[in-house]
């Protein structure tokens, strides 16, 4: 634990949308995965189905010998997943009940909740956008020129465990947070969006501009994966920069420094 002065660091429009964010992608997540259960391959291209050998992920289950087995097809090559994808508790699903809202099989209700916490993402992320462009909480993300040379060294430091308690973001978590933040959020919304008829009619050209639906859905789920990967280092970093002092600051907005110029 760092020994300098506590300071406040995270804004309390940040801390309130930070935890929107969270809750929103939890159910997100978890609606999308009962959704591709309806569907459960991926495809680049236009079209899908059986004339069509486009796929790049399926998840299915197959008799093999008497016996039902899970299989997982990437990019053509075939994996045995029974117990984990395609059959899990002795039923044939992609994803099994456990990564599911609801649990049991029901697309309708996992496309209800899941547009709904679209919403409350696409509203989350404007009245973040709006409040941090005020405050000057938006600047804090944009890395400098200067951080950019310092990348090696946070990069070197990161590697040997060593973080730094200061009142800023090292350019690594700049980088992370604007990635998420700028690129991956609004994929998701705009991928989404594309995939809705209702705004195909109104705005034809952004389906176009994803190479149409099946693509956009493939973007969709591989942008879901990549913030998957992002919420498993967010922790991994969180436990190793010390915990309590990390939760207290997106808790309270108060963050405990090293101290010295740095902070």
């Amino acid at each position: 634990m760092p020994e300098g002065p506590l300071i406040y660091r995270q804004r309390l429009t940040t801390r309130i949308t930070h935890w929107l964010w969270a809750v929103s992608l939890f159910f997100l997540m978890l609606t999308g995965l009962q959704i591709f259960n309806a569907f459960p391959s991926l495809h680049i291209g236009k079209e899908a189905g059986f004339d069509y050998d486009n796929a790049i992920l399926e998840i299915g289950a197959r008799e093999v010998g008497g016996e039902v087995q899970g299989v997982t097809r990437i990019l053509g090559a075939e994996f045995d997943t029974t117990g984990v994808l395609g059959l899990s508790d002795g039923e044939a699903r992609a994803f099994p009940a456990a990564l599911t809202i609801p649990s049991k099989t029901s697309l309708a209700t996992g496309r209800i909740i899941h547009f709904f916490f679209a919403w409350v993402l696409v509203g989350t992320l404007a009245v973040w956008l709006v409040a941090s462009a005020l405050n000057g909480h938006l600047r804090q993300l944009i890395p400098s020129r200067a951080d950019l040379r310092a990348l090696p060294r946070d990069i070197a430091d990161h590697a040997r465990l060593r973080f730094h308690h200061t009142g800023e973001y090292s350019v690594l978590q700049k980088l992370a947070y604007a990635s998420v933040l700028f690129v991956a959020l609004p994929l998701m919304i705009l991928t989404g969006l594309s995939m809705s008829p209702g705004f195909n009619a109104a705005a034809p050209w952004l389906l176009e501009v994803f190479g149409g639906r099946q693509t956009a859905r493939t973007i969709h789920f591989l942008t879901m994966v990549a913030l998957v990967g992002f919420f498993a280092v967010h922790m991994a970093m969180i436990l190793l920069a010390g915990p309590l002092n990390e939760m207290r600051s997106i808790l309270t907005g108060w963050y405990r420094t090293d101290g010295g110029k740095d902070a």
